[in-house]
């Protein structure tokens, strides 16, 4: 049995996963923003050990029949650290040492666009592509690219931070440190944001969000939201598609939960003239079938 992490922008999510891949139980836990302080790390381990102890007792597991626990991270790793995570504002955090102080088994560390990525290409929406890119849209943007059916990576850290992609010169500052990043236009936080500025009303969750959309969706303000959105989300796609040629791109994060909206908008506007060099080669753009469970499956498959 193998136990998969996911660490969101704003969620933790666990789960136990059989010998065929399967989950034999999964909790979640939200990470609200105020939580987000000097102390941060050791309530993003807590929830962890938690999470971990809790499916163990309930499913009367021992942890010796655990094989490794993997663990998807929104930013950059090394095999112990979070390097650099900018939305959680963690940098060189030794978490493999810390989750070993509870549970002496492999710790594998992955960046959470990868992982969802390996899930989708083994077992999802881009099993049949060899040539193909993975976008989750969250709290930031996140990707990853496979060629040939191998999945791109650099000799020292995974890279494909797609989100810090600048679309925008001069643009939003970003917590990078860059200014007009991908991520700050087209990411779902992003286009939460701006239903709430230009309706001017208090932060809500993203299921009362979703509502909000659905109650507004004749407006004409709310179709100015949507089309703008689109428009930068497209204007990052066609980047990626013009390096990289991909047969498909997946869309994952909690973008998911707004496709039926957003999705055949996206894949009209990216034929449009001139948003694809290659007009030969227009990508599918499609929604991950594994959706929120793809980063605790893709955490455990180590060998891709």
């Amino acid at each position: 049995m193998k136990i998969g992490v996911d660490i969101g922008g704003s969620h933790v999510g666990v789960g136990v996963l059989n010998e065929r891949g399967a989950f034999i139980a999964k909790k979640e836990k939200d990470l609200n923003n105020t939580d987000k302080k000097e102390n941060f790390t050791e309530i993003l381990v807590e929830n962890i050990i938690d999470l971990i102890s809790q499916i163990l007792t309930e499913k009367k597991i021992d942890i010796s029949k655990i094989e490794l626990v993997g663990i998807a991270v929104p930013g950059i790793v090394s095999e112990t650290d979070i390097v650099k995570a900018e939305n959680l504002h963690i940098k060189n955090f030794n978490i493999v040492s810390e989750i070993n102080k509870y549970f002496n088994v492999p710790i594998y560390l992955r960046n959470d666009a990868k992982c969802a990525a390996i899930a989708e290409k083994a077992r999802g929406s881009l099993k049949k592509c060899d040539d193909c890119i993975f976008v989750t849209l969250g709290t930031g943007i996140g990707g990853a690219v496979f060629l040939g059916g191998n999945l791109l990576k650099p000799q020292k850290y995974e890279g494909f931070e797609i989100g810090h992609m600048v679309i925008q010169k001069g643009g939003i500052q970003c917590n990078c440190g860059r200014k007009g990043c991908f991520e700050k236009y087209a990411s779902m936080q992003a286009f939460k944001k701006k239903i709430i500025d230009t309706y001017n009303i208090e932060d809500i969750s993203g299921e009362e969000i979703r509502k909000f959309v659905d109650e507004n969706i004749t407006d004409e303000k709310m179709k100015n939201i949507i089309d703008e959105y689109v428009e930068d989300l497209v204007l990052g796609l066609s980047n990626l598609a013009n390096i990289f040629e991909p047969q498909k791109i997946a869309l994952g994060g909690s973008f998911v939960y707004f496709a039926d909206i957003l999705l055949d908008k996206l894949n009209e506007r990216i034929k449009q003239k001139n948003e694809i060099f290659n007009d030969n080669n227009i990508p599918q753009i499609v929604v991950t079938t594994l959706k929120s469970d793809a980063g605790i499956i893709g955490s455990t498959i180590i060998d891709y």
